[in-house]
């Protein structure tokens, strides 16, 4: 008689079922959660929305405990969003024959040892190399460590791209200051505190414009949530930059702090593409370097194909460099 009274599989674990649906919705319609108001909830999802994944498994373990066919049914609709979402980066897309390197890293203003950074880096063979987050006191470190590597370099504020080609028309983006009062800030207080650039890469197929930056930054307060207010500034400018370019073959190498998936991002990549999510293996996570959660380092393209795209063992900084091959 108890045996008779209990309820068949498809009545057992409503409440898991009821989850399952939930973050099978939540996956499907994050674009919907709103940014404003309750802290940037949308953007934040949207950052560490692949590690929504790991809910799956540990509702089906539920599932098969309680014995609810309602809940393994439930949880088809999270699984097939979220492969429909990650799917594609879990297998290798990469391919022989790249025509140039380029590789970036955030090494860190508090890098307890930037000289072996630097050694590490240029042992990579990047053709180019983008570093951001230089302070005064480390940089002559790096000019000195990669000057044999590396003949051709440029400084502009707290960014630098070293290159085995030569540089040319080379230039600071203004992607810190903001408003009327910008334009009586001295230039070499601006200079201080720039965190973007522009240069040309000549190459034996022709000129590559590279830019190179790094976002303002984000924070995670009480008062005001997941707070982006100065990244997404900076990345509005810097698109408008990269818009407004001419150059018919661009690459992007920076610190964006978000992911390609945060909606900030969705006018850059709009016209630009990610390497990793077109040549590489897997999500590629850089930070943080001990237990990466986001890739916040980026390398983005628009005219040429990127060949692959991976991460480079890390260095001492809280961030892992990225690289990438690409070709004409």
């Amino acid at each position: 008689m108890r045996a008779a009274s209990r309820p068949g599989p498809w009545k057992r674990g409503p409440v898991l079922a009821a989850l399952a649906l939930l973050l099978g919705l939540l996956l499907l319609l994050h674009a919907k959660i709103p940014n404003r108001g309750i802290g940037n909830a949308g953007s934040l999802v949207e950052t560490f929305l692949p590690w929504f994944g790991l809910f799956i498994p540990v509702l089906l373990a539920g599932a098969l405990w309680r014995r609810s066919a309602s809940a393994v049914v439930a949880l088809l609709l999270p699984v097939v969003v979220w492969l429909n979402l990650f799917g594609g980066l879990l297998g290798d897309k990469s391919h022989p024959g790249s025509d140039l390197t380029v590789a970036e890293q955030n090494v860190n203003a508090d890098n307890p040892d930037p000289a072996r950074t630097a050694r590490d880096l240029a042992a990579s063979g990047a053709d180019v190399l983008a570093l951001v987050e230089l302070t005064p006191q480390a940089t002559g470190t790096y000019e000195k460590e990669l000057a044999k590597a590396y003949p051709y370099h440029t400084l502009q504020g707290t960014v630098g791209l070293w290159s085995k080609l030569p540089l040319s028309d080379t230039q600071p983006i203004d992607i810190v200051d903001y408003g009327p009062l910008a334009a009586a800030k001295p230039a070499d207080a601006k200079m201080a505190s720039n965190r973007a650039l522009r240069t040309t890469v000549s190459t034996s197929h022709g000129p590559l414009t590279v830019y190179v930056a790094h976002l303002g930054s984000v924070r995670v307060t009480p008062r005001t949530g997941y707070w982006t207010a100065s990244r997404d500034r900076s990345a509005r400018t810097l698109d408008k930059a990269i818009a407004a370019d001419p150059s018919k073959r661009v690459v992007l190498l920076g610190d964006l702090n978000g992911t390609t998936g945060d909606r900030a991002f969705a006018a850059l990549t709009s016209h630009l593409r990610s390497t990793q999510d077109a040549a590489g293996s897997g999500f590629g996570f850089t930070w943080p370097a001990r237990f990466p959660l986001a890739r916040i380092d980026q390398i983005l393209v628009k005219g040429v194909s990127p060949d692959s795209s991976w991460l480079l063992p890390a260095t001492g900084s809280d961030h892992l460099p990225v690289a990438a091959g690409i070709n004409w």
